[in-house]
């Protein structure tokens, strides 16, 4: 298991040099994720931000992660977690806050 870490986090590092400075991408898998699954948002809670449902990637494969409020954080924005081609294989970048500008 600990040699599978750690020819990921290879991977990772080599992968992510092709890759532009701005974007910030934590994993690569060879495997495209489904489609999102469709949510009913509820209605909107004062001082929380909707954080959307996405693909995650664990124990070797794609897990739905369901949408859920999160407490307002002033100065950041919620990005989500999401998904991207890169030259035929998929990075995954995690959900987080980041400082707005």
């Amino acid at each position: 298991m600990k040699k599978l870490i750690v020819a990921g986090m290879v991977a990772v590092a080599l992968g992510s040099i092709s890759i532009p400075a701005a974007s910030r991408v934590d994993l690569f898998v060879n495997i495209a994720p489904p489609a999102p699954v469709v949510e009913v948002i509820p209605a909107p809670r004062v001082g929380f931000v909707w954080a959307p449902g996405f693909w995650e990637w664990r124990n070797g494969r794609h897990f739905w992660v369901t949408g859920h409020y999160i407490r307002h954080r002033p100065g950041f924005a919620y990005e989500s977690g999401r998904w991207a081609e890169h030259g035929g294989r998929w990075g995954y970048t995690r959900p987080g806050w980041h400082a707005v500008r």
